[in-house]
């Protein structure tokens, strides 16, 4: 219920190592069987160096191999403005669905500094799952509604453009065709959590979409503490899980500005 503010030598890295941590205590994975991590941001400090090493290396994160100093573990960061962690969320359960890759768990991360919000983390496996994804749908524009140059300190958006095109045209199609692929009405989804930048955009569009409020309010967090960024649609699922029951069903649909839409269901 409350917003804060990050001392000055704390940024998306301490977010993220947070986030990280708090997904191995909450979930009672060891770490040493994280095989791959990846770090969803766009705000991460420096321009050229990882956030995903450093979690790694500070929670020891895969085997560690102390005579070298590092961690056996692949580290990789995303960048993809706020479905830069949801769109890795395919990615990890993928890798730990096929027994070749000899992964046994994955860890994905939403970490911005941007309002110093809070971070999500969720870890991907076969064993001792709360939920399943049921499937997913894709769809990417090249809709500029929010950008940063180079070189430039400051990012810029496209004024009303950031609604429509941008946002309301990418999640009403990648929810639509979700639900037509897997055969779905709204009244078979318990769950709607959209991609929530303000208060406005994700009441609108599930209105627009049929659900009702019910099926959206229990994910709609962002009155709580604004916009989150990369952890903007992460948070609201972490929301939904905390109160779903078995054999419930979420739609989760996240948004990139740039415009790139993941969409997926759960199934409890």
């Amino acid at each position: 219920m409350e917003r804060s503010v990050p001392f000055i030598d704390e940024d998306a890295v301490t977010a993220a190592v947070e986030a990280g941590k708090m997904a191995l205590i909450h979930s009672g994975i060891d770490k040493s069987l994280i095989g791959k991590v990846y770090v969803g941001s766009e705000s991460n400090p420096y321009a050229v160096n990882p956030i995903a090493s450093k979690v790694a290396q500070v929670l020891k994160l895969g085997k560690e191999e102390k005579t070298y100093g590092v961690q056996g573990v692949d580290a990789i960061d995303t960048e993809f403005a706020c479905k830069a962690s949801t769109s890795m969320f395919k990615d990890a359960s993928s890798l730990v669905y096929y027994p070749k890759t000899n992964t046994a768990y994955a860890m994905a991360i939403g970490a911005d500094n941007a309002q110093a919000a809070p971070s999500s983390a969720f870890i991907f496996g076969m064993q001792d799952v709360i939920a399943e994804i049921e499937g997913w749908y894709s769809c990417t524009s090249d809709t500029p509604d929010f950008w940063r140059r180079d070189l430039e300190p400051y990012p810029r958006h496209g004024g009303r453009f950031t609604g429509e095109p941008a946002y309301f045209k990418h999640v009403l199609k990648a929810c639509r065709a979700l639900m037509e692929q897997l055969n779905l009405q709204v009244e078979d989804v318990d769950y709607f959590v959209p991609h929530q930048p303000n208060i406005g955009f994700p009441v609108k569009v599930a209105s627009q979409l049929g659900f009702k409020q019910e099926q959206y309010e229990p994910g709609l967090k962002v009155a709580k503490f604004g916009n989150v960024y990369s952890g903007s649609s992460p948070i609201g699922l972490a929301a939904v899980l905390d109160v779903a029951k078995p054999d419930e069903r979420v739609v989760l649909v996240s948004y990139g500005s740039g415009a790139g839409l993941k969409t997926r269901t759960w199934n409890m």
